[in-house]
């Protein structure tokens, strides 16, 4: 259903990105991207549109991305309680069809862009039973994100 070799981040929650920088950065060789800090809304199942305080970046080397995340207290994203690897990055042509189609295989929606009945946007985060998390990022974006990649501005 979804094609395992389009996955190109491992999402890992920090508590503190400047620090994890730094750490990672050195030991395991990587540059990053420029950092983002930003206010980014997103659809929640329990709650609906939210406007979450996020820092992230990417390794500039892939092609699996190393993607760090600092995010506010209490939020998907929050590292503090439980930091390291959170999720993984796969492109998707059809996040709508696949996201519906893993919601009916028994998979949780926890996250998504936009509301359901918005198509979900750019993005989702869904869960299996097991455990995994999986973020579906629709694949039109990536020219956007291989800029970045190469030391160009997000977006």
């Amino acid at each position: 259903m979804i094609d395992f070799s389009r996955t190109y981040h491992v999402g890992t929650r920090v508590p503190d990105i400047e620090r994890a920088m730094d750490e990672m950065g050195t030991t395991l060789g990587l540059t990053w991207c420029s950092l983002q800090v930003r206010e980014q809304t997103v659809w929640l199942p329990e709650t609906g549109v939210e406007t979450i305080p996020l820092k992230f970046t990417y390794s500039s080397e892939g092609p699996l991305h190393v993607e760090l995340l600092e995010g506010a207290v209490g939020s998907i994203w929050d590292g503090r309680g439980s930091p390291g690897a959170h999720h993984l990055g796969i492109w998707s042509d059809d996040v709508r069809g696949e996201t519906e189609a893993l919601i009916e295989a028994g998979w949780k929606l926890l996250m998504a862009q936009a509301p359901p009945e918005n198509g979900y946007g750019a993005f989702t985060y869904v869960q299996p039973p097991s455990g995994l998390i999986v973020e579906l990022v629709w694949s039109a974006i990536s020219p956007m994100f291989e800029k970045w990649f190469a030391g160009g501005p997000l977006g």
